[in-house]
């Protein structure tokens, strides 16, 4: 587990700075400033999740037996970034709003993420 969520929040950090940089050079003449706002919402709330991801997978590294609460948080801010940045990445590119409607589970996803963080942190010794 340690290594999938430190590779996933090396992954998502990397591609987050790239997102970002796409948004301001290549994308600022062709998409509006509201679509360039969420693109960069999905970019900032990526790079958040990234450092998460590293997080946790630090903590499973000083720990003899992970968690299910840390591991959950892992997963959780994984599915996270994917419906959460993912969805605003694509609403802001094509316009199609109903992938608003799908960011509030991503959301969701990262709430539970972080709950989960909070409980096995408690619990550690």
């Amino acid at each position: 587990m340690m290594r999938i969520f430190l590779m996933f929040g090396a992954i998502f950090g990397a591609v987050s700075v790239a997102a970002g940089a796409f948004a301001s050079h290549a994308l600022k003449e062709k998409l509006t400033e509201r679509a360039i706002a969420i693109f960069e919402v999905g970019a900032r709330y990526q790079m958040y999740h990234a450092l998460a991801l590293v997080l946790v997978g630090l903590l499973l590294t000083q720990i003899e037996k992970p968690t299910p609460f840390l591991v959950t948080s892992g997963w959780a801010f994984i599915a996270g970034v994917i419906i959460f940045s993912g969805s605003l990445y694509a609403l802001s590119l094509t316009g199609i709003g109903w992938l608003g409607a799908i960011t509030p589970l991503g959301g969701a996803a990262f709430i539970v993420g972080w709950s989960c963080l909070a409980i096995a942190a408690w619990a550690l010794k």
